[in-house]
């Protein structure tokens, strides 16, 4: 490399007496690189603070370490990954040969001198850009209250999590590896516009590793470490707080025990952010091994339970509307967005019977007119079918406050069940049409007013409370379709321009946020997911190829939110009992660091169009991950999970211990989003998908598939469900060529579908 990555503190002499085998030295002095290793003892008593410690260099051969009452040997290997000259794996075993040293543990560093606070670092799913930003120590569920923060153009406020620093504070982030989509960290240099990632395990055979970055005082310094065990020193991560007192346990090390850590290093090239999540994307399954799949429930047998359940227990019959949950407080009875409302009635229409439609349509005479507010948004929530909210009533400052996403969400849903009435011959009743489209002025009238529409609006004026963020990723999509509907340029136009903004402002820094209602603006899967799904539609809607390159890096952002292997839960956790697969649960936001089952609240489709339009088997993989696993979650009494109650879905699976150790692994008994999340997979995903020409299938229902003959003429497979019931597949078949035609919605609804009964196999044959 012609430009150097900001400074492994190490020079060629000491690569000799480091004895790292010179090709390697040479890659590491040309990366800037100097790994070194460490002997650790802490004070429990004082909430594990570091007393004691002896680092040294790293030799390949092994090398012998005193430390206290305790002698050591390190071996190292140090080698190239096969076929790659960019990136080299690392095992370095620490053996205690004799003598004992209490309350200690084990780490790897890897240095860097010249460093820069204008590094980009990327933690998935734990930190982006450091998470280097303003923030404010508050209680869940966090809102905004002091008079500075509020208003149109401030910065991004974020929560007390783990974070760099930029005003002369400690500057560290201290992470369990579980609390991050795939165990790594990756950052860019400023200066030389080159990177490092990272990658390691979850752990090894005394648990999980910790894995922090620590920056010098003047921040002309910073170290990567990986820890084993994991001790976070003084203080650890409890939601909202990343100052609550460490609980970790320290390892008592006697003669013979013995440890290894073992990692790999990668480099490349990034003239702009969004390389480092092209990096990722090409990396992030090299460690997760094979069986990342498994086969739980089909899903026509899912949205069956689920419909059942939405009947018996969301449906408020006196008024006649479907509740985000059982209506025991304002949040879990009605909200137009995020985490239910008008986005459930979308599968129910599609797939429900007779009744289940008939409640659909009780719900959308309930909403119109009444459900919208006096600013033209929809109302944020409501209770008891007669009171509308304009926001959290908890918290007086935000009683008005209205999320910007949740009438993204609405306008984007309502219109896909329009047009899939007008599929179904079912009548779209006036005060229906012009109330949706009521929303959609709203959102130009605030466009053309503050060239942006933040993350709260006032449901009475329309105004804009709190500004910034890209929590409206969503919205683009939802104009781009109205445009469509309503034969209104107008919104397409307008359309254009917020994903515009969002593209300069967000996606191009490599940040998305404020799409969830309780995290203030931090990085979250949401947001992200939601601007996927707006640069596709854009595309699909305007034609303009410039949509399907910003959309790539959007799908690429949101990768680095989804699981890429199968945690190892506790053995004694109702997961780990029950062999729960996490590839493809997707991780909330840096504040709220559990996964779920599926994306808040979407279907992911957006990766299936997008992987059709460019070929990039990537997309398509990565959906295949969200969509295949996310059945696992649905307590059935032929697949119980715990104690869970049968038809509820959870939405965490905690990976960390952001809210006490004894989580890790256990199932939350409530009924949430999660479940509508699933309904909608069910109806937007088809089960098989299949490129005739390509011999491509990809099973994204519950079904194994082996392909048996794939010639010039004809494609053959077998189908088998292996699951305990019964199945009705839905079948997408197409060539490469007419996989480049705008999918559009409601693609499922058409298909053509085959029943498997639990157990049974079948061939099919697809002419080319």
């Amino acid at each position: 490399m012609k430009k150097l990555l900001f400074a492994f503190y190490m020079f060629s002499t000491q690569c000799l007496m480091a004895q790292i085998s010179l090709p390697i030295c040479n890659w590491l002095t040309a990366n800037n690189g100097h790994v070194s290793a460490r002997i650790n003892q802490y004070n429990k008593d004082q909430y594990n603070l570091l007393i004691n410690q002896n680092k040294f260099s790293l030799a390949e051969a092994n090398q012998q370490q005193a430390f206290l009452q305790s002698k050591w040997e390190i071996s190292t290997n140090a080698t190239w990954v096969a076929g790659k000259q960019d990136a080299v794996d690392y095992s370095v075993t620490f053996k205690c040969t004799s003598g004992h040293v209490d309350a200690a543990s084990v780490s790897v560093d890897i240095d860097f001198d010249k460093w820069s606070e204008k590094n980009y670092v990327l933690l998935p799913s734990a930190a982006y850009n450091g998470n280097r930003y303003e923030w404010r120590r508050l209680r869940y569920s966090p809102k905004l209250y002091e008079v500075q923060d509020i208003g149109v153009d401030k910065p991004i406020i974020l929560t007390d999590i783990p974070k760099l620093n930029s005003n002369g504070a400690v500057s560290r982030i201290q992470e369990r590896s579980g609390d991050m989509a795939v165990p790594s960290i990756g950052f860019i240099s400023d200066t030389s516009k080159t990177g490092i990632w990272l990658l390691t395990k979850q752990g090894n055979s005394l648990g999980d590793y910790g894995m922090d970055i620590a920056e010098s005082r003047n921040r002309d310094k910073a170290t990567i470490t990986i820890t084993s065990p994991i001790v976070r020193e003084q203080y650890l991560y409890k939601i909202c707080d990343a100052h609550y007192p460490s609980w970790d346990t320290p390892k008592d090390f006697k003669a013979g025990d013995e440890v290894t850590i073992t990692f790999r290093l990668y480099s490349f090239t990034a003239p702009e952010t969004t390389a480092i999540f092209d990096k990722y994307a090409a990396i992030r399954k090299d460690f997760s091994g094979d069986n990342l799949l498994t086969n739980a429930l089909p899903y026509s047998a899912c949205m069956g339970v689920l419909e059942q359940k939405f009947n018996e227990k969301n449906f408020e019959t006196k008024h006649g509307y479907y509740s985000v949950g059982f209506r025991e407080n304002f949040l879990q009875d009605w909200q137009i967005g995020w985490t239910g409302g008008m986005i459930s009635t979308y599968p129910m229409l599609f797939a429900g019977n007779k009744q289940t439609q008939e409640n659909v349509l009780r719900n959308f005479d309930w909403l119109f007119p009444n459900g919208i507010s006096p600013s033209g948004f929809y109302y944020d929530a409501g209770r008891n079918g007669t009171e509308w909210l304009g926001g959290d009533i908890r918290k007086p400052q935000t009683k008005n406050w209205h999320l910007i996403r949740k009438s993204g969400d609405a306008v984007w849903y309502i219109t896909k069940q329009f047009m899939l009435m007008d599929k179904m011959g079912i009548p779209v009743k006036q005060s229906w049409s012009d109330g949706n489209k009521r929303v959609c002025d709203a959102f130009v009238k605030l466009w053309n007013k503050y060239h942006q529409i933040g993350q709260f609006v006032n449901s009475e004026t329309g105004d804009i409370m709190v500004g910034g963020s890209s929590s409206g990723g969503i919205v683009p999509a939802a104009l781009a379709l109205a445009s469509q509907y309503y034969h209104d340029s107008k919104y397409l136009e307008t359309a254009k321009a917020i994903a515009d903004y969002y593209n300069i402002n967000f996606i191009q820094k490599g940040i998305s946020c404020g799409g969830p209602g309780d995290a203030l603006q931090n990085f979250d899967s949401e947001s992200i997911a939601g601007l996927l799904e707006s640069y596709v539609s854009l595309y699909e809607v305007s034609g303009e190829s410039k949509w399907l390159p910003i959309a790539e890096n959007a799908a690429k952002q949101l990768a680095t939110w989804v699981v890429s292997y199968n945690y190892h839960f506790p053995d004694t956790s109702a997961y780990g009992k029950a062999g729960i697969h996490s590839v493809g649960t997707v991780y909330a936001n840096t504040q709220n660091k559990h996964a779920s089952p599926g994306l808040c609240t979407a279907s992911g489709v957006g990766l299936l169009k997008l992987f059709r339009y460019t070929g990039n088997p990537f997309y398509i993989e990565l959906l295949q991950d969200i969509a295949h696993n996310i059945t696992q979650y649905l307590p059935h009494p032929k697949k119980p999970l715990g104690n869970a109650t049968y038809g509820y879905i959870t939405e965490r699976i905690n990976l960390g211990d952001w809210e006490g150790v004894e989580g890790i692994g256990y199932v939350l008994p409530l009924s949430t989003w999660a479940e509508t999340s699933l309904m909608l997979t069910t109806i937007e995903v088809p089960g098989l998908y299949i490129q005739k020409d390509k011999g491509l299938v990809v099973a994204f229902d519950n079904v194994t598939t082996k392909t048996i003959k794939d010639t010039k003429t004809e494609l053959v497979i077998s189908i088998t469900n292996s699951t305990p019931l019964d199945a009705n597949l839905s079948i997408m078949e197409e060539t490469s060529a007419s996989a480049k035609q705008v999918m559009g919605e409601n693609k499922v609804h058409d298909l053509k579908r085959i029943s498997l009964k639990s157990g049974e196999t079948t061939l099919l044959t697809f002419k080319k």
